[in-house]
């Protein structure tokens, strides 16, 4: 019988594909010569991958090349992999700092590429069949703005935003994704939720609930984004003293 993937057991052995196999499990089989655990390992967490690269980017065609080039990276150095952190916190690491390079690449531009339309009708996306996360119609117009001021921000506080705020890692995991200090993510973090509050305070006005896909000002959790909030005048007084 075919698995998921399309593939039968061997003949010989009757041994097919195993989906109970760990994340370690798979990358070691990679390393050993398994022509397909590396695909099941990328299938695993694709999602996942894609909405950080798509959220850290802000185009899709770029965050389609950049996340390509880091499974390249990843497929060429799994042997390198020292087991240091989870296996999928290797894995963000690597297109984040791919997502950074591709933005460092384009700085010289004047303009600041605003993502894509959501897709609402739940199908993968064209490059790479991750979902880009959907608000619904009538939040439509919100999220383009959110999503604006999101690509606005400093390419490192945007990384520390869309993987603590957005995609809900705890800040030590982002640290150890982002490779540095966890005082370093928080304080990313605390800037741009900082020039976010002041971009985005307008959404607010007149309305009780939060803006729809605005990250909230939390230190990191498993929560999904709530709304940003502004408690005081400090952020506002914070994003001031800023270099632009």
């Amino acid at each position: 019988m075919a698995d998921r993937g399309g593939r039968t057991p061997d003949a010989a052995t009757g041994v097919g594909p195993q989906p109970g196999r760990s994340d370690l499990d798979l990358l070691r089989a990679h390393v050993e010569g398994d022509r397909d655990a590396f695909t099941d390992l990328f299938q695993r967490h694709r999602d996942r991958l894609w909405a950080v690269a798509l959220r850290t980017i802000g185009d899709r065609e770029d965050a389609a090349d950049a996340l390509q080039d880091a499974m390249l990276s990843a497929h060429r150095a799994a042997a390198r992999f020292r087991g240091d952190s989870a296996v999928t916190t290797w894995l963000h690491r690597i297109v984040v700092n791919a997502c950074l390079d591709r933005i460092r690449r384009r700085q010289t531009h004047a303009t600041v590429p605003l993502p894509d339309g959501v897709h609402t009708d739940g199908e993968p996306g064209r490059h790479t069949g991750g979902r880009e996360p959907a608000a619904p119609s009538r939040d439509h117009d919100t999220a383009l703005v959110v999503r604006q001021a999101l690509a606005a921000l400093p390419a490192e506080q945007r990384a520390a935003l869309v993987l603590v705020d957005v995609q809900g890692y705890p800040v030590a995991e982002v640290a150890l994704m982002l490779g540095v200090a966890e005082g370093t993510v928080k304080s990313r973090c605390a800037r741009g939720r900082a020039r976010l509050a002041v971009r985005l305070g307008h959404l607010r006005t007149g309305s009780d609930s939060p803006a729809a896909d605005v990250p909230r000002v939390t230190s990191g959790n498993r929560r999904g984004p709530e709304g940003v909030g502004s408690s005081s005048g400090a952020s506002r007084q914070a994003v001031s003293q800023e270099e632009p």
